[in-house]
């Protein structure tokens, strides 16, 4: 089989060659995207008075039937045709004849990769801004379920001091808003057209770059042939994204692993999203946490894979971008299962309130409490603390509580103890003792889901307004 590219070349490319350099079994997942691409290209070669009319419907023409192969599962990908881009052309040709070789006129496979995976990143981006705000609505509904329940909030993963159980959960829809904040501001840099740039200097033809990208959708238009060729900096910074992203899941799985464990028995998570053992029937094992804090290490690792691909290339393409896509891909696939699945594994788990409520009052994360109230009494912080580490270890000592105390065992620590202490120590009196923008006292957490779920109205409005215009 002749290479479309073989006219300088005396001998057929060594078949090891072929197989080693051959993209065509990842890159196949950009078929859309190109057949969308070089519609708009060849439309844009006809208006230009490029190529006649006649040639330009029937490469159209030819195109759609080859997208409908694609879209059947007709179409033969073979590794002799080395990439999606030379299989459908090949296709083409086979469809419609020598006419069909004129769709490459004015563009480069160069220019054409990168305008495919613009177009395929634009909109994973706007599909993980739709999965966030999902996600972001099932914590919502869950903190709003629990604006009572009180839980040992963690440092060092040692208990520290009683928060609302929605509190903690807000802090996950906060970080994920920052992630969702991210992917809408990349989105302007992954709205570019490189079409047009050619190899790499541009063209010899009149083509009209800006009714391309009209044609595609695109925002904006790479000012410098060079840099659209070699960009891949919009790959990079999804896939940071994609990796904090899941870097704040992984954080929450391991979270949900111990809440279910036995020792801490916080929640429960539905048997929809766990399995069992072949050997030990009474286990019920968090596969799908374990998983998603596992896969967490493959999408780092494709962040780095391409960031040391990139490091050290010199303008404009080389062969080495042609890394930039497995790891992409797998990173999109990866993305899409953890979040298509944690939003309902959110929903569903069960919230044990009785055993967060014993496992507060069975601690000292009221200790803190006790010290402010020693401040408020007028006894300087420093020795306020140093008061309450005495207290502390005697009621380790004797295998007792704060609360278990009596007025008189307090007043052996300092005579600045009164009656009210019982008052403060009590876990709501605790919790509430937070007052502050950001704290944890339930007005505060109430005030902060109503402005997060304004902020989520936002969001859908900027997804909804985006699928509106790409009708």
């Amino acid at each position: 089989m002749s290479k479309l590219w073989g006219g300088r070349f005396t001998k057929q490319t060594d078949q090891l060659v072929e197989e080693y350099t051959a993209s065509i079994t990842f890159d196949k997942e950009l078929a859309e995207e190109d057949i969308e691409g070089s519609l708009a290209h060849v439309t844009m070669l006809g208006k230009c008075g490029i190529l006649p009319a006649d040639d330009v419907e029937k490469i159209k023409d030819g195109l759609l039937q080859v997208q409908g192969m694609i879209r059947r599962g007709e179409l033969e990908y073979t590794i002799q045709n080395e990439d999606i881009h030379m299989n459908i052309e090949k296709t083409l040709i086979d469809l419609i004849g020598p006419v069909g070789g004129k769709l490459h006129t004015g563009r480069s496979r160069n220019d054409q990769v990168a305008t495919d995976m613009h177009l395929y990143l634009r909109k994973r981006v706007v599909e993980f801004v739709g999965l966030l705000i999902k996600l972001q609505e099932a914590l919502l509904e869950k903190a709003k379920a629990n604006l009572d329940t009180i839980i040992p909030g963690y440092t060092h993963l040692q208990r520290a001091q009683p928060i609302l159980f929605a509190h903690h959960l807000m802090a996950y829809v906060s970080m994920f808003q920052r992630d969702l904040e991210r992917l809408q501001d990349s989105y302007k840099r992954v709205d570019m057209l490189p079409l047009g740039a050619g190899a790499l200097a541009g063209t010899t033809f009149p083509i009209d770059r800006h009714f391309v990208a009209e044609q595609l959708g695109f925002g904006r238009v790479y000012e410098n042939s060079l840099d659209a060729v070699s960009d891949r900096d919009f790959i990079l910074e999804f896939l940071s994204n994609a990796s904090m992203i899941m870097m704040h899941l992984s954080r929450f799985s391991e979270e949900m692993v111990l809440w279910s464990s036995t020792e801490f028995a916080f929640i429960e998570l539905d048997d929809a999203f766990c399995t069992g053992s072949s050997i030990m029937p009474q286990k019920k094992n968090p596969d799908v946490a374990e998983l998603v804090r596992g896969k967490t290490g493959r999408v780092y690792g494709n962040l780095f894979g391409l960031m040391t691909v990139l490091k050290s290339l010199p303008l404009a393409y080389n062969k080495d971008m042609q890394e930039d896509k497995e790891g992409m891909f797998d990173t999109v696939r990866t993305l899409q299962g953890a979040l298509q699945l944690f939003a309902p594994m959110v929903s569903t788990m069960k919230v044990n309130t009785e055993r967060m409520r014993q496992a507060v009052n069975q601690d000292f994360s009221n200790a803190t409490d006790i010290a402010d109230y020693l401040v408020n009494k007028g006894l300087p912080f420093r020795q306020a603390h140093e008061v309450i580490g005495k207290t502390v270890l005697y009621c380790i000592q004797n295998k007792k509580y704060l609360l278990d105390m009596s007025i008189e065992e307090f007043k052996t620590f300092s005579e600045l103890f009164e009656s009210d202490i019982y008052a403060v120590l009590q876990p709501e009196q605790v919790v509430n003792a937070r007052n502050v923008f950001g704290g944890t006292a339930s007005n505060q957490v109430s005030e902060a889901i109503g402005r997060a779920e304004q902020v989520l109205a936002e969001s859908q409005a900027w997804l909804q307004d985006f699928l509106e215009k790409s009708k």
